[in-house]
């Protein structure tokens, strides 16, 4: 008897009232429109102890006064919910389900069971439940569209059953492989799988194995995973470069007799030393006036890739040439990117060019705007630029010398305007033969960065403004935006800054862009300049292409938009396009159209950013792997409540101190301080703060390294 006793009461402990309460509420959820009793309640939730049939009583009693039931009749009960559905996108999920925004404000979040397999930037409708706990949950009820089916990683078969493990950790499923579509030579292999079945009759997804990889653990099925992973493909489609073959790379005199004919104007590249792809030249010539003829040339892409052809196609598809750590995958063919458009010397090549009149105080004084056919004389890598601008003498020393001067004059008025001066560190790697990293550098900014940095953006305004201005009676265009800082994240940096002896001025965006200017300035050097200039760029909206042209806050351009880069960037070649397309007296084009193409880029932009840190992460990890147990001075890069991120400052390799390895005490997490702080002890790490720690371990496969403080 004591032993039935004894499990009774374990059987009833399994269910606390906070968690009938959920399960009640999924049951009449299931069942929206049936009215039940509590027998009938019991049965479906399989529950035949007494005990538990009298709390689902009471439980049930709780939720009509929370207005969650309503009684029909004497004893049935029937779901008093509101029905309410919207369409957004899952903006992140994790092992326990998914978050979406509901607005601006508010998020929803959809446990796993309700989700329908739904991941990060689906599109999806989801029913909307009523708060409880001032938290609002919902399920996904229809997945609109999907942004992947595709995930790469390796099959397990541990089991009798076959499922891909995803590279991705925040994928919160596994695929099922039906057996009978293994193959031997699929396993212990790097794999690409196709989702084709999402039902959620399903425990799982089901696929299929498009694509084996490589060898796990090899460099290149490791760089290449990355690339499937984000949806970016190592090779084109044989079609597309069979089409990209035909491209005669003979210029006719048919079409050199209707452009303007700059091929006598001296002319020059400046790039980085292993570059492939040149989109843009430079001339300079001496005017009759006094003043100074500064050329900006940029491939002529969209001469060579037409509207709706299958390179297009593929270039759309993939938006943005994807710049890893050893190798660059470009938007298109080889035989277009790094030939027949690239700007190499001693060649004629077709540009588009904007011809700046200006005189020694860079004061702009007229421009026009011409498809040309030049001759690139000469090829500088920045450094050899800057040899020529520091010695002061070499080749085309006068031109280059004027530019510089120009330039930096042109810096100086954009910064004077309230342009912010990010400066970011850019970590490269050195590599032996067999792509292995065998030492880490930092990228110097010379002036012949700047040098281009400002005439591309000369060229890049002016262009936006030709076509934007007036904008009331401005045609469809691509801009380049960049909206105004986040005013909570402002306020909260203000707030650590005032403590620090510093202060944020945000009366106007004018008089901030200043003072946030003047701030980057004064942490130079100190301990907290990590810290504030994280903060900073965090504050920043994200820049993004749009038909809506609001301006650039960063840059202080009321105009803005890519023209520079149409071998690497999409939106460029369609701003090509669109500019000779009006300059020739076409009208306006259909905006739903560009600003579809205009969300697509922003977004693929990201992906590519993305697969560019993992492909950094993954060398970073193969750098250290054989330095386990070596110390090194950090600095907090970023505070979260299961840890602190600390990133080397000797070779900027970035790992997780987490906060289980903290010992000394229990560590609180505070979102608006960027610390965590000790409940006993009041010991707090901040960000940016410096701290030493200990490699414990650099996992390759996982792509995650673990430090502990020292």
């Amino acid at each position: 008897m004591k032993k039935k006793k004894k499990t009774k009461k374990s059987r009833k402990g399994d269910f606390s009232n906070s968690k009938l309460f959920g399960l009640i509420l999924l049951v009449f959820r299931k069942n929206p429109n049936k009215k039940l009793n509590y027998k009938q309640v019991s049965k479906i939730l399989k529950v035949t102890e007494m005990g538990v049939k009298i709390q689902i009583i009471d439980v049930i009693k709780e939720m009509v006064i929370s207005g969650k039931l309503t009684e029909e009749q004497r004893g049935s009960y029937r779901l008093l919910e509101k029905k309410s559905t919207f369409i957004t996108n899952i903006k992140n999920t994790n092992n326990r389900g998914s978050y979406a925004n509901i607005d601006k404000e508010n998020e929803v979040f959809i446990s796993k069971e309700h989700s329908q397999f739904a991941l990060a930037g689906d599109e999806v409708e989801i029913l909307l439940f009523q708060k409880r706990k001032k938290k609002k949950e919902g399920k996904v009820v229809n997945v609109i569209r999907r942004r992947r089916d595709e995930f790469v990683g390796i099959i397990d078969n541990s089991s009798s059953n076959f499922f891909l493990i995803t590279d991705d950790r925040k994928i919160p499923f596994d695929v099922f492989i039906p057996p009978k579509t293994i193959k031997r030579e699929y396993l212990n292999k790097k794999v690409v799988v196709k989702v084709e079945g999402w039902g959620s009759k399903y425990k799982n997804p089901i696929g299929k194995i498009i694509r084996v990889i490589g060898e796990i653990n090899d460099h290149n099925t490791e760089i290449n995973s990355i690339l499937y992973d984000y949806g970016f493909s190592p090779e084109f489609p044989n079609k597309v470069e069979r089409e990209a073959n035909k491209i005669s790379k003979e210029i006719s005199k048919e079409e050199i007799n209707k452009r303007l004919d700059l091929r006598k104007t001296t002319t020059f590249t400046i790039d980085p030393k292993d570059a492939k792809d040149f989109d843009d030249a430079l001339s300079v010539k001496k005017l009759k006036n006094g003043n100074w003829e500064v050329g900006i040339h940029i491939a002529d892409v969209s001469h060579y890739v037409e509207k709706g052809s299958v390179i297009d196609k593929e270039a759309i598809e993939r938006a943005t040439s994807v710049y890893l750590v050893d190798r660059v995958v470009p938007m298109l063919p080889e035989v277009l990117s790094n030939n027949i458009c690239s700007l190499k010397p001693n060649v004629d090549r077709l540009a588009y060019s904007i011809l700046f009149e200006m005189n020694e105080k860079a004061n702009l004084v007229d421009y026009q705007i011409k498809k040309s056919v030049i001759h690139s004389d000469v090829r500088f890598t920045y450094q050899t630029a800057q040899d020529v601008i520091d010695n002061k003498e070499g080749k085309l020393v006068t031109e280059l010398l004027l530019l510089d001067k120009l330039s930096k004059i042109l810096r100086k008025k954009r910064q004077q305007n309230g342009s912010i001066n990010f400066e970011s560190t850019e970590v490269k790697f050195l590599l032996d033969n067999n792509n292995n990293p065998i030492d880490v550098y930092f990228k110097e900014s010379l002036s012949t960065n700047h040098l281009i940095e400002e005439f591309m953006l000369l060229a890049n305004k002016t262009v936006a403004k030709h076509i934007g201005f007036p904008k009331k009676d401005a045609k469809t265009f691509i801009y380049r935006i960049h909206d105004i800082p986040d005013t909570d994240r402002i306020s909260t940096l203000n707030n650590l800054v005032k403590k620090l002896g510093h202060s944020i001025n945000n009366e106007s965006s004018n008089k901030l862009s200043q003072s946030l200017n003047k701030l980057l300035k004064n942490v130079k050097g100190k301990n907290e300049q990590q810290m504030v200039e994280t903060l900073t760029i965090r504050s920043m909206a994200k820049a993004v292409y749009t038909t809506n042209n609001i301006g650039h806050y960063g840059l202080a351009f009321d105009y803005y938009s890519h023209f520079t880069s149409p071998i690497r960037r999409y939106p460029d070649l369609i701003v090509h396009r669109l500019l000779w397309q009006y300059m020739d007296g076409e009208k306006t084009v259909d905006k739903e159209v560009i600003e579809k193409i205009c969300k697509h880029c922003s977004e693929m932009e990201k992906v590519s950013s993305r697969a560019e840190r993992d492909s950094i992460k993954y060398m970073q990890i193969k750098f250290l792997k054989n330095k386990i147990g070596y110390t090194y001075d950090g600095v907090i890069s970023g505070v979260t409540e299961w840890g602190l991120y600390i990133e080397i400052i000797e070779n900027k390799c970035e790992g997780l101190v987490k906060i289980s390895s903290i010992k000394d005490d229990h560590y609180v997490f505070d979102e608006k301080k960027y610390t965590l702080t000790g409940y006993l002890s009041k010991i707090s790490y901040q960000l940016g703060q410096k701290v030493k720690i200990q490699i414990q371990s650099a996992d390759l496969e996982r792509k995650q390294m673990d430090f502990i403080l020292v």
